[in-house]
């Protein structure tokens, strides 16, 4: 069986995001970029899959600019066996890198795909769900636990009421959550071996895949300042700000 992961190059989740001066987005000039969290997790679920011997190659999927080798190469060094990188605007939309799995899924044919529950970048936890859309295949989003069975997977998904189990028919899309697992760390050997691993570049257009933007972006603005926090004399003034001022307590 063949785990297809999809990967986002976004900023480094330690990084201070800055807007531009314009407002028509973040900078990302001299920024240090890194692997998406949850895709991370994506990496490491498939590769202790394939160390169960439930899978015999783990491909890694990026669309972006060219610099999304670098999240490739991450993902090879932690133990993948190949990369493909499919050329497009940084801005590339969910729905059209849905478009984009579901034709690389034609010409692979995975029997399984990983992807990061969302991208802490734009936070729109789209992809996996339009996806299996696309491929009419069954979706487990928010998987907290995944356990292969012969044609089946049973999955534990985080839900608000705590946890959900699940079964699914293979093939099938898990979107993965943070408390899946714990991500390894690349070693100096391995990072050297993923130089030498085959990435297979590609550009939308080779697809047929129409990648243009159908939403305007307006304004990026950063969030209003905290403001500073006030004294209070006593419990009773403390309750009167709470009910009128924070309306945190409810009043009949």
């Amino acid at each position: 069986m063949k785990i297809l992961v999809t990967v986002k190059r976004v900023i480094d989740y330690n990084v201070q995001v800055r807007v531009k001066a314009d407002n028509s987005g973040v900078e990302k000039e001299n920024v240090k970029m890194s692997m998406n969290p949850p895709d991370e997790n994506a990496v490491e679920e498939a590769l202790r899959i394939k160390e169960a011997g439930k899978a015999d190659e783990i491909i890694i999927l990026s669309v972006g600019e060219e610099k999304c080798q670098e999240t490739i190469r991450t993902a090879l060094a932690m133990g993948a066996d190949r990369g493909i990188m499919i050329k497009a605007n940084d801005d590339i939309e969910p729905l059209s890198v849905s478009k984009i799995v579901a034709k690389i899924v034609e010409i692979e044919q995975p029997g399984l795909i990983l992807m990061g529950k969302q991208a802490i970048d734009d936070d729109s936890n789209q992809t996996a769900q339009m996806t299996s859309a696309l491929l009419s295949w069954p979706q487990a989003t928010f998987a907290s636990k995944i356990e292969i069975e012969e044609n089946t997977a049973i999955v534990t998904r985080e839900i608000d009421e705590g946890l959900e189990r699940i079964k699914v028919k293979m093939p099938f899309i898990a979107s993965c959550d943070l408390r899946l697992n714990e991500p390894r760390y690349a070693s100096l050997p391995n990072i050297m071996k993923a130089k030498k691993k085959p990435i297979d570049i590609k550009s939308a257009e080779e697809l047929g895949i129409d990648v243009k933007p159908r939403i305007e972006n307006i304004k990026i603005s950063e969030p209003p300042t905290r403001q500073k926090g006030v004294m209070v004399a006593d419990v009773a003034e403390l309750v009167q700000k709470l009910k009128y001022e924070a309306k945190v307590i409810w009043v009949s």
